[in-house]
This record gives structure tokens, C-alpha cells and sequence, in this order.
């Protein structure tokens, strides 16, 4: 529901618009609705009333998106995504376009740029940091974040970093957290898989990487609800018989609006993979810390089947340790298992197939040619059905590093 816009005549009235145009930037509308006229018309009164009033500077904005460029590592060609072209960028940085409210938005959710700097009033900057969690940040991975250059070139002792904890890890997390940005994400509760608990402050963390890369490599395309079907899912399944599987699914998850993460976990982790939302935007986050091509696939299609039945609005986040026997049980748990084996190998083949008694290698690469799979997947399906990890080996290791492919997310 849209709000009648009025002129600003106060302080308190400016704040109030302030935040209702904050409101609607985390929002999504279409072009030339009601919404977008509303946005609008509260960015004209609220110019109005900083001009007359000299609240803030024009170049606030562009300050506060070169900020953000210098504190992730980005350059100018990284806004494309969210500002249009090059010489549109150039344009924007340089003030010579004004930005819209369709590159607020994307700046705002993409980069975590905070909506006050983009809309005005300094103030709203101390309510982001009221709004980050009381962390106790000693409890953070610190010396596995120092050595992941996640604090650039400091090198502390492990007291000096429990010393200077909060001052370090803080404003690693505020970009991601408060009430301006929206995170939910990261105050999600946390549901994960298995009896081996993992640590939640490693995790979080793990979690703010993750969302960190995401955020940076935008999907190709939009998201659609609903586009993850079974069919879907196997026709996923079927690219692991190529060269360079690995390589197409990423390519094949951007372009159905899908953000696939590759972040190695942190100690005490136990993590495969997880699935989470951003928003809208969902993401597949797997730690490859086991290098088979049989793994990625299975918990890259045991993550997808997640995001298609599992995320939601309270349920933004799920974390897997897929070697956890006791995950057996869990009705989710079940399900994406049950999700993956189909798609990879489906029942009615898995059934007749002769492989399953005879164990040979023959008879796996006759099974992989019929499912439409690598040999590997056939390997490591019986290897873990079996409980006898010295079958097919070779299959297995003939696969090759999934690593290979994505050394540069993994560095």
C-alpha cells in the first residue's frame, strides 16, 4: 500500500520520509507503478527540504558507493550490474547522472551500500550499528580469518586478536547487518543437518563470505519461482558427462537466477554445503572439502533441492554436513537426499541395474551411459551404499580435481 507524499515542513517529517523511502528500497515494484511514482516523489520533497536546509551533500553518495568499492576490493566495472554500462558508471561516480531508483535498489541489496548514504541523512548510520547483534567476538575463526587475509595485511598473535576482536571483525559484518540493510540472513536461526554440532561463530562467518561472493557475482538472470522441477533438476544432472561439467552447471545455475559460491569452510565447520536466500536471491554455497566429482554433484543437487522446497521467509538458511549418518530421519534431510539420487541416478535404473551385485567397472560405465551421468556418480553412489570405499576407485579418481575449475573463488 502506497502512502501519500507531502512536503516536508520538519525535522521529525523528514525523518519519517527518510524512512519510508528507505522501506520501499528494500521493496520490489515494477516500473511506473504506484510504489515507484511514491519513491519518487518522496526523493524530489526530501531533495527539496536538504537543499532548502543543507542537509547533506550531493556527493554523499557517490562517497559512500566508492567506499564500498575501496572496503570489498571492487573497481568501477564492478557497479555495471547495478548501474547499467561502463560510460553509465562513469557518468554516475563522475555526477553527471543522477542515480534512479532502480540503481538505489541494486546498490542497496547488491552491495550493501547503507540507504541512508544513497537517500540522505547522515544520521540513520548510527542505527546500523545499533542494530548489529551482540556478538562476542573473540568466539570468531580469528586466526583462521587473519590467515585468509579477511583483516588484510595484519599479523597478530592470537591474544592481540582477541584483544582487538570487535575492532576488526565488526565492520567486516556491518555492510551485511542492521535494520538499513536487511540482512535477514545473517539473524536467520540456524538449521543444520547431523548430530555434530558446528560452531556457530565459524559458521556465521563462513556465511558472511559467502554472501560476500554472491553479492559480487550476481546470476545472469532472475530467479523464478517454481523453475527447480524434477526435470530440472536432471537435465543439471545429465551435464556432469561433459568435459568441464562443474564448470557448465555454474554457467547453467546463473542463467536460471541461481548463485552458485564456492568458500572453503572454516574448522569445526564439518560443512559441505548449505543453501540460503538473500532476499529473493537464492544461493548454493559448496566448501568442495571433499575434491571427487561425485561429491560436488550430490551436494550440489542435494543444496538445489532445498532451495526448491525448503527456503522461505522463516528458513532462510540451511547447512549440510552430508557425512552425518544421523541426518537420517530428518524429513528435509530425506527428501533432498532422495531429490539428489533421482536426478543423478533414478530409482527405476538404480533398481535393475547390474552394477549394484557384480560391483564392476563394466557394469558402472553401462550404467552411467544409460542414466546419462559420469561413471563417477555411479561409482560413488554404490561406495557409499556399500559402506566400501576401496569399489570403483578408479572411476573415482579418473574424475578428476572439481577444484580445478573454480581455483580463483577457492584462493
Amino acid at each position: 500500500m502506497t502512502t501519500p507524499v507531502r512536503i516536508i515542513r520538519s525535522k521529525h517529517e523528514y525523518q519519517a520520509a527518510i524512512k519510508r523511502l528507505s522501506d520501499l528500497m528494500g521493496t520490489e515494484f515494477e516500473a511506473g507503478s504506484d510504489a515507484e511514482n511514491e519513491f519518487e516523489l518522496l526523493r524530489l520533497v526530501i531533495g527539496a527540504y536538504e537543499a532548502q536546509n543543507s542537509q547533506r551533500s550531493p556527493v554523499d553518495a557517490i562517497e559512500a558507493i566508492n567506499l564500498r568499492l575501496d572496503q570489498q576490493g571492487l573497481s568501477k566495472k564492478d557497479l555495471v550490474p547495478y548501474i547499467g554500462t561502463m560510460s553509465r558508471v562513469s557518468d554516475v561516480l563522475a555526477g553527471r547522472r543522477e542515480l534512479t531508483a532502480a540503481m538505489m535498489r541494486k546498490l542497496h541489496k547488491g552491495l550493501g551500500v547503507p540507504a541512508a548514504s544513497l537517500i540522505g541523512d547522515g544520521d540513520l548510520d548510527d542505527e546500523v550499528d545499533s542494530e548489529l547483534p551482540d556478538y562476542d567476538y573473540t568466539k570468531f575463526p580469528l586466526v583462521e580469518m587473519m590467515e585468509r587475509g579477511c583483516f588484510g595485511d595484519i599479523q597478530y598473535g592470537l591474544a592481540k586478536l582477541r584483544a582487538n576482536a570487535e575492532e576488526l571483525v565488526a565492520p567486516l559484518l556491518r555492510p551485511l547487518c542492521g535494520k538499513v540493510t536487511q540482512p535477514a540472513l545473517l539473524r536467520a536461526r540456524l538449521h543444520q543437518s547431523g548430530s555434530r554440532t558446528m560452531d556457530e561463530y565459524a559458521l556465521l562467518f563462513w556465511r558472511v563470505l559467502v554472501l560476500k561472493k554472491a553479492r559480487k557475482n550476481p546470476p545472469r538472470a532472475p530467479y523464478k519461482h517454481g523453475s527447480i522441477t524434477n526435470t530440472w533438476l536432471r537435465d543439471l544432472a545429465k551435464l556432469s558427462a561433459f568435459d568441464g561439467g562443474p564448470r557448465l552447471a555454474h554457467e547453467f545455475l546463473s542463467k536460471h537466477g541461481i548463485c552458485l559460491v564456492f568458500e572453503r569452510h572454516f574448522a569445526k565447520t564439518y560443512l559441505d554445503g548449505a543453501a540460503m536466500l538473500d532476499g529473493d536471491q537464492p544461493i548454493v554455497a559448496l566448501t568442495l572439502r571433499h575434491d571427487r566429482l561425485d561429491n560436488f554433484w550430490f551436494a550440489l543437487l542435494h543444496e538445489l533441492v532445498h532451495v526448491a522446497r525448503h527456503l522461505r521467509a522463516n528458513h532462510l538458511f540451511i547447512a549440510d554436513n552430508l557425512e552425518d549418518k544421523t541426518r537420517k530421519g530428518q524429513a528435509e534431510e530425506d527428501e533432498a537426499d532422495a531429490g539428489a539420487q533421482e536426478a543423478l541416478l533414478p530409482a527405476k535404473l538404480w533398481a535393475k541395474a547390474a552394477v549394484t551385485t557384480t560391483h564392476s567397472a563394466h557394469d558402472a560405465l553401462e550404467l552411467a551411459r544409460e542414466a546419462g551421468v559420469h561413471p563417477a556418480i555411479v561409482a560413488g553412489r554404490l561406495r557409499h551404499q556399500t559402506g566400501n570405499w576401496r569399489l570403483l576407485s578408479n572411476l573415482v579418481s579418473d574424475a578428476g580435481s572439481v577444484r580445478q575449475y573454480f581455483e580463483e573463488q577457492l584462493a
